[in-house]
């Protein structure tokens, strides 16, 4: 494990890098909130976006590898400075929240930078980029400023990264049932390497990552939930109640019943929500989210207001819905879960995490995005925008073929017929009265005729190969490391062409990167900004925050 001492950083460096000769690199580090916590260099590099190999490899036996952003965001090499940390430390700044996590040596506690615990002193304190790699280092969770509800910032590694893409699915569960192997191959990477990655970016192996995130879940549950605790061990993706509780005394010097403070409930209300709260970093716009989630809302299956926004769920074959509000107040949202299973709710919470693009760094994309001479107006006047995400990528680009050549009203209202014509009534009781359907499935699209809801055939037969196309392979609208490929793979699907490849990347993807560049609305407000400039070639210094910039660009030229 990499440690990192009062003298000296971090140094994370990959095995391709630590084969190249040291050169000194013009890139400049990221900085956040006026501190480089994190300061990111190249090295042996003689330009920039030149690709790194393996030493043995050919050419032709890796996958394509990223390049270099001008940024230096997806630099192999990073740093964790700890004198700017413990800087950071000491103005409990809700910036620095989940950038990185602060050990006393002395206590055997590691905390977030917000801890209301008076700071310890300088040479007691070691620090981690990740909660898993404090854990694994012997510390345990702070029980005052509870690390579990700090905002998971993995988006900062690059959401096409090897480990992002990891993190993901660890927190959809990935390896609650399965291996480490399965994981490994599902990125394309062999598990070793795998483990490698992540120990070098996080200080932690997946499977290390994967304990850490059952555990604080399951704190999280045991604090602001009223679930037995056989339903929380379930839940948080533990395989009985005695591992759960072995592992929560371990881990914590304390057992389940201890860390609740007061008695178990014993049986709840299957029907009763669960409220949790979700945190993110700010700033957050709140605002502008719900305005553009409610001009593209779907009739029946989502309906979304100043301060609320609720749909209908369906997962394994049930079906719920979720309501999601802000707590400005408290730096995060508070999400309502109705669901039969509370298996489900892991993953449920995650889903609702890249809906609402909780896992981003802005103050990040604003050091980088608010430098810009055209973007930098729109930049600073909403630093909080965010990318909204999906509930289900087949969803999403269903309704991104319905809003081809035509306006968001009118494909709203087609994206109603639909759900009217071939969705699943939900209604019952407790459900808000908004939400009566759930969204039609692939398999029931893949043989429906489409043409009956007044959609053109060649909009229709796209929708069909589509949905045909999922079922066939559900992992076409799974987000891979290589961008492109997903891009790519989409793009071959009749119908689909590059915008509509493009938002499904930004929005169903999670790829920041993602940039529709003949999407009319984007031109013209390029347009409209620029003297005359090129907008590929401006667009080119937004990288790899291109998508939101294509967000801030659509704000400026309609609300919504």
């Amino acid at each position: 494990m990499i440690q990192v001492n009062a003298k000296f950083c971090t140094r994370i460096t990959t095995t391709s890098t630590r084969r190249l000769k040291p050169q000194a690199s013009s890139i400049k580090p990221p900085r956040l909130c006026g501190l480089n916590i994190v300061s990111a260099r190249v090295g042996g590099l003689r330009n920039p976006s030149q690709r790194l190999q393996p030493r043995g490899c050919l050419k032709s036996d890796v996958r394509k590898w990223r390049d270099f952003a001008p940024c230096g965001v997806y630099s192999w090499r990073m740093e964790l400075n700890p004198d700017i940390c413990y800087r950071a430390l000491l103005t409990h700044d809700a910036r620095f929240d989940g950038q990185f996590f602060t050990a006393v040596v002395t206590t055997g506690v590691y905390c977030r930078s917000t801890c209301p615990a008076p700071p310890p002193k300088r040479e007691n304190v070691r620090f981690f980029r990740h909660a898993a790699a404090a854990q694994g280092a012997g510390f345990r969770p702070c029980l005052r400023c509870r690390p579990e509800l700090a905002p998971d910032l993995f988006a900062a590694l690059g959401s096409s990264g090897v480990v992002a893409q990891a993190l993901r699915r660890i927190a959809e569960g990935a390896l609650d049932e399965g291996s480490v192997a399965e994981l490994a191959i599902s990125l394309g990477v062999t598990e070793r390497h795998l483990r490698r990655l992540c120990v070098a970016q996080l200080g932690a192996s997946p499977v290390t990552i994967a304990q850490n995130r059952r555990i604080l879940f399951a704190k999280q549950l045991i604090g602001e939930t009223d679930l037995s605790f056989a339903e929380i061990a379930l839940a948080a993706g533990f395989g009985s109640i005695r591992r759960f509780n072995d592992v929560m005394q371990a881990t914590y010097a304390r057992n389940p019943r201890q860390l609740r403070r007061g008695e178990d409930h014993g049986q709840r209300d299957p029907n009763a929500a669960i409220t949790l709260r979700l945190a993110y970093s700010p700033p957050y716009d709140w605002p502008a989210l719900a305005a553009f989630l409610a001009a593209r809302a779907i009739p029946g299956v989502e309906d979304v207001g100043p301060q609320h926004y609720a749909r209908t769920i369906e997962l394994g074959g049930a079906h719920g819905f979720v309501v999601v509000r802000p707590l400005a107040d408290q730096q995060a949202l508070a999400v309502s879960i109705r669901f039969p299973s509370v298996a489900a709710l892991g993953q449920i919470v995650e889903r609702v995490r890249q809906l609402f693009d909780l896992h981003t760094n802005a103050q990040a994309i604003f050091d980088q995005l608010a430098l810009d001479p055209v973007l930098g107006p729109l930049v600073r006047a909403r630093p909080g925008l965010r990318v909204p995400g999906a509930w289900s990528a087949f969803e999403l680009a269903v309704r991104a073929i319905l809003g081809q050549q035509v306006s968001v009203a009118a494909a709203t209202t087609l994206a109603g017929r639909l759900v009217a014509a071939h969705g699943t009534p939900v209604a019952g009781e407790g459900f808000p009265p908004a939400l009566t359907h759930r969204f039609p499935l692939p398999h029931e699209l893949a043989a429906a005729d489409l043409t009956t809801i007044g959609l053109p055939h060649t909009r229709a037969a796209a929708i069909s190969s589509l949905a045909a196309a999922v079922v066939r392979e559900p992992a076409i609208l799974k987000a891979g490391t290589v961008p492109e490929d997903a891009i790519a793979r989409l793009v071959a699907l009749p119908g689909i062409g590059p915008w509509t490849a493009q938002y499904i990347a930004m929005r169903a993807l999670r790829e920041p990167d993602a940039f529709p560049a003949t999407d009319l609305g984007v031109r013209r407000a390029f347009e409209r900004l620029s003297a005359g400039q090129a907008l590929a070639e401006s667009a080119e210094a937004w990288r790899p925050w291109r998508a939101y910039a294509a967000m801030h660009l659509w704000r400026d030229l309609s609300p919504v």
